[in-house]
């Protein structure tokens, strides 16, 4: 049911959430996150979002951190997805969490995708772990071949 749920229209996520807490469930709600989290990327971007509109932030954010686990590829996207949709925070949440748990590698290769668009955003959200994981992203861009003014 978990499952369904979370692949319903993303509008109903924030109500779920509330009728599980109600019934004492939030391990379900953790459960349901999980799995809206390996949903195809536009679709994760639109849960990313329902959650943001309904002010259920640390859910949202939640989401966004277990989306970053995902290939490259999916995080690209899903990126792409809620800047489109004009998701600033929610797009800025989710590579901020890719630069914290991926490699400086993995990140220069999601660059790589849209280099112009994703390089100084991947930078800004490195400066803002650390400054050793900014000099490491920067490193690898540069090794990667793309432009980091």
């Amino acid at each position: 049911m978990l499952c369904e749920a979370a692949a319903g229209p993303a509008g109903s996520l924030p109500g779920l959430a509330v009728e599980l807490g109600r019934a004492g469930l939030g391990a379900d709600w953790a459960t349901l996150l999980w799995e809206a989290a390996s949903l195809p990327p536009e679709r994760l971007a639109a849960a990313a979002a329902a959650l943001g509109d309904a002010g259920r932030h640390a859910d949202c954010d939640a989401l966004l951190r277990q989306g970053a686990a995902r290939p490259t590829a999916d995080v690209a996207d899903a990126a792409q997805a809620l800047a489109t949709a004009g998701r600033t925070h929610e797009t800025d949440t989710l590579l901020g969490a890719f630069v914290r748990v991926r490699s400086a590698e993995e990140a220069a290769a999601l660059a790589r995708r849209a280099p112009q668009w994703f390089a100084p955003r991947l930078l800004r959200a490195a400066r803002a772990v650390s400054a050793s994981r900014h000099r490491d992203l920067a490193h690898a861009l540069r090794a990667a071949g793309i432009a980091t003014a």
